[in-house]
């Protein structure tokens, strides 16, 4: 299966991009998914027909669905959720409040996920496009796989055997002094599962050869500063970006004066675009005269965005880090562009690297053949940071 990540900064069209990539796939011959993650959900609007939680035939070779947090969160999370609930129950809350707290903070990305990993596994489809949440929320989606490998290593399961061997003595005194149980091994298992499977999908989301994320812009200046910031962060991530889209670009037809200083800033925008994404390959998409919505609109735009290509195609294949032998140690490097590099921040804590950019850590595990060494300094060439070990 193919899989296209589809971001940006709120409002610069991914989603009609997600649903044109989607028609020409199809049109292709491919059996294509295109799959909203966004929790304020545009694919029905875009498609202009109704879309739920399971995948609605769209046209031939075509389906579309808009995850749905509350089904997914029943389907997958239903032991976890009802104990939960019962927890908040027993504290005071009514029954609805409860329902709705159950559901934690960051549990669309997760499920987003899990939702991701069952159609890879499944494989009833060649091609899954992802309309995903803005670049942060994104962002955080993505990083999910290296988090939490983090605090299940470090937190959940030493927790998970002290707290298997301590409920039997704890449970008598316990549930008449708080009015809820404790949690047994079959509702502390549940967290593992969901662990297990976003790992696996870890792997998938940087083999570059299956995943790609293409990243949607529009020619104006702090859009643009996020979606390098994007670029930076997805390579810290090692996970790929093959194609930037600029949208809404204003197409040389519009004579009138009021324009002139859009243009005008729109041709210094589109150039910086070229320069600071190379050697990305750049696709331009004038701006419509009318809203995309329907499938009349999206088949301009489809021909306008891809004309004869196959848009399953990996357009740039690249290396986000390498590890090279050197003849004292070895060289870690990563790719990382854009960012200058008083802004990067490193430490090592036995076979952990930690990178922080801005708000954005990686608690990156490293190989064994590193695990045992000692940093010894970092430069930044180009867009590439490298980071030398040597024997302590």
């Amino acid at each position: 299966m193919r899989l296209i990540l589809m971001t940006g900064k709120g409002g610069v069209g991914k989603t009609s991009m997600a649903a044109a990539t989607g028609l020409r796939c199809a049109e292709l011959g491919y059996k294509t998914l295109v799959l909203s993650t966004d929790p304020a959900h545009s694919l029905a609007d875009s498609f202009d027909m109704p879309l739920g939680h399971n995948p609605n035939r769209v046209c031939d070779n075509l389906w579309g669905a808009e995850l749905d947090v509350l089904q997914e969160l029943e389907q997958n999370w239903g032991t976890v959720k009802r104990y939960i609930t019962g927890v908040l129950q027993a504290r005071g809350l009514e029954g609805i409040q409860a329902e709705e707290l159950a559901i934690l903070p960051g549990m669309d990305e997760i499920f987003g996920l899990v939702r991701v990993f069952r159609h890879h596994k499944e494989g009833d489809y060649d091609v899954l496009i992802i309309d995903s949440a803005p670049t942060g929320t994104a962002l955080r989606l993505l990083s999910i796989p290296e988090v939490a490998g983090w605090y299940m290593r470090r937190l959940y399961k030493p927790f998970e055997k002290i707290a298997v061997y301590l409920r039997p003595l704890v449970e008598p005194i316990f549930r008449p002094l708080a009015g809820f149980s404790l949690p047994d091994k079959e509702m502390m298992d549940v967290p593992y599962e969901f662990y297990e499977k976003i790992d696996a999908l870890g792997k998938i989301l940087t083999d570059h050869a299956v995943t790609s994320v293409r990243l949607v812009t529009n020619p104006e200046k702090m859009v643009i500063k996020e979606s390098l910031r994007a670029h930076a962060y997805l390579g810290l991530y090692n996970i790929a970006v093959d194609l930037v889209i600029a949208n809404r670009i204003i197409p040389p037809e519009v004579t009138d004066p009021y324009f002139t200083f859009w243009k005008e800033n729109q041709k210094l925008y589109r150039q910086e675009i070229q320069d600071n994404f190379a050697p990305l390959p750049v696709k331009e998409v004038p701006l419509y005269s009318r809203e995309i919505c329907g499938m009349q609109t999206l088949e301009k735009l489809k021909e306008l965005l891809y004309g004869n290509e196959d848009p399953a195609q990996v357009y740039y294949q690249q290396q986000t880090f390498q590890i090279k032998q050197t003849t004292d140690g070895f060289t870690l490097q990563l790719y990382l562009p854009g960012i200058p590099k008083d802004q990067i921040q490193l430490g090592k804590n036995g076979d952990e690297l930690h990178i922080r950019i801005g708000n954005h850590r990686r608690n990156m595990v490293l190989p064994q053949a590193l695990a045992s060494l000692k940093t010894s300094g970092a430069e930044m060439d180009g867009d590439h940071l490298t980071i030398r070990f040597v024997e302590p």
